[in-house]
């Protein structure tokens, strides 16, 4: 019954869909408020619940990054092409590799950094071929970056290509549409027209600020050779943002480090792991399901739930535990660069408005086992909806009861819900150790290090968290959650590089 209303109402469904993960979001931040009037006892129980979902998270967190630090370390270490040339002496020299740098108004700098990285990639570079895809809204300067880059890397590489993609009706700007142009354009030249198997392919979607570890392709290489399903996968390395870690404001350094280790740890989730940022996949596979969707912002996400449906389900991201360093959010000056990372925040947390199509999908596809998809779409679900609730039930829910119900504070329940509550979270912290240590441990060498106060002020900058918590990632969550759910739809903004 529920797939043949779907069927029959797509965009009101669509439109439900889209209210629906602001209207949990809100529900679940004002219950504390409002409940602690009408139920307070249910809210007490609602409070140690989320508290406990955190404290199990906190723990996972702090052992799986562990652990994921020291597969990095094996794996930098192995020397994956020698291996690939033993174990497959004749077939490995076959495998070509198609990098797409989708780029808008990215400084020259920034893009002569990225192809200077992947010059020295371990993986044969004649093996190797670029597409730096431009924006033609950009006008003359994308036209003499393109020049600029073809005089330097013209012959680094098996090919270095450059196209511009324009502004097509019906596609949204962005780096879904313009990584798809790309992608197309690429095709064309190596398939095409000098006739490269389009199944000894694989294909990455770089960030423009990316540098991958240099074995990473041959790594790729050695994956793509052992796996069964290398049409079936994508592959995904440890972001971590470490590019310019030393240059940014405490706070966005606060959230780089977090999220560089939370990326480590979400490789070792693989009912959790979806690829994101900088990944690799097969040409096959994306000419196969059509490329990557012109009309949607958050294009990471929505390949791979597109290959998952498509597949029916026979599709996987593939850890590779080695970092990919990427840029933190930085503009000029400190004012501008906490501006540049809400704003990159809140297309991160616009990624909600993926969970529609999603949950479409799920209803309408039926050659999927029930289970398999349901645990796979409700890790996605978690994580979207409850992004802006996290920091109010984690801060301030605990004490609103016992603060707005002087009845309710004088029960047992009420005068320890604090007490439990506290130490529960105090418990977590444990996970902020972890996230210390493996940070400090693989995060670049301090430009000041022999600045004794630098290595005191450092920890002391998690003491911001509850701040930072607040305005880069509660405040980006509810922003981006209301306007999907009022229909004010937001548009792509690059984030600034310098």
């Amino acid at each position: 019954m529920i797939r043949k209303y779907f069927l029959r109402h797509p965009i009101r469904t669509k439109r439900a869909l889209e209210i629906l993960p602001g209207f949990v979001s809100w529900s679940l931040i004002l219950f504390p408020f409002w409940g602690s009037f009408v139920v307070p006892t249910l809210v007490a129980y609602y409070v140690i619940t989320f508290a406990v979902y955190w404290l199990y998270r906190s723990l996972t967190l702090a052992v799986l990054s562990v652990m994921a630090h020291f597969k990095v370390r094996a794996a930098s270490a192995f020397d994956w092409l020698a291996d690939i040339k033993a174990r497959f002496p004749t077939k490995w020299n076959s495998l070509h590799h198609l990098i797409i740098v989708p780029t808008y108004k990215e400084p020259i700098s920034t893009l002569e950094r990225t192809l200077t990285a992947l010059s020295k990639q371990s993986y044969p570079l004649k093996n190797m071929h670029i597409m730096v895809s431009f924006e033609v809204r950009e006008g003359a300067a994308a036209k003499e970056k393109a020049a600029a880059l073809e005089a330097k890397f013209k012959h680094t590489f098996g090919n270095l290509m450059t196209t511009f993609h324009p502004d097509i009706q019906g596609e949204i700007k962005g780096k879904s549409s313009n990584t798809c142009w790309g992608a197309k354009q690429a095709k064309t030249i190596l398939v095409d027209e000098q006739k490269i198997p389009i199944e000894n392919i694989t294909i990455t979607s770089e960030d423009a600020d990316a540098l991958f570890h240099h074995h990473y392709f041959s790594a790729i290489a050695y994956e793509f050779l052992t796996t069964t399903k290398p049409y079936n996968t994508i592959w995904q390395g440890g972001i971590v943002f470490y590019n310019n870690i030393w240059k940014v404001p405490a706070p966005v350094r606060v959230l780089a480090s977090i999220f560089s280790v939370t990326q480590l740890y979400i490789l070792m989730r693989k009912d959790r792991l979806v690829n994101f940022s900088t990944y690799t996949t097969t040409l096959k596979h994306v000419h196969d399901i059509g490329y990557w969707d012109t009309d949607v912002i958050p294009e990471d996400y929505r390949l791979f739930f597109k290959s998952y449906f498509a597949k029916d389900g026979n599709f996987e991201v593939q850890p590779i535990f080695l970092p990919i360093f990427s840029d933190a959010a930085e503009a000029d000056g400190t004012w501008n660069t906490l501006k540049n990372q809400y704003e990159q925040l809140k297309r991160w947390a616009w990624g909600v408005s993926d969970d529609a199509y999603i949950i479409r999908q799920y209803v309408l596809a039926q050659k999927i086992p029930f289970w398999d998809k349901t645990i796979r779409i409700s890790k996605v679900i978690e994580d979207h909806f409850l992004w802006p609730v996290n920091w109010f039930a984690i801060t301030v829910s605990a004490i609103l009861p016992p603060l707005l119900n002087e009845n309710f504070s004088r029960t047992v329940l009420g005068k320890t819900l604090p007490q439990v509550t506290s130490l529960l979270l105090t418990l977590s912290l444990v996970s902020m150790v972890a996230i210390f240590v493996v940070d400090a441990i693989n995060r670049p060498p301090r430009p000041n290090k022999y600045n004794p106060l630098s290595y005191i002020l450092q920890p002391l900058e998690f003491l911001l968290l509850p701040i930072v918590g607040f305005f880069f990632s509660a405040l980006p969550g509810i922003d981006a959650h209301t306007r999907l759910m009022l229909g004010k739809y937001i548009e792509y903004k690059v984030t600034e590089k310098v």
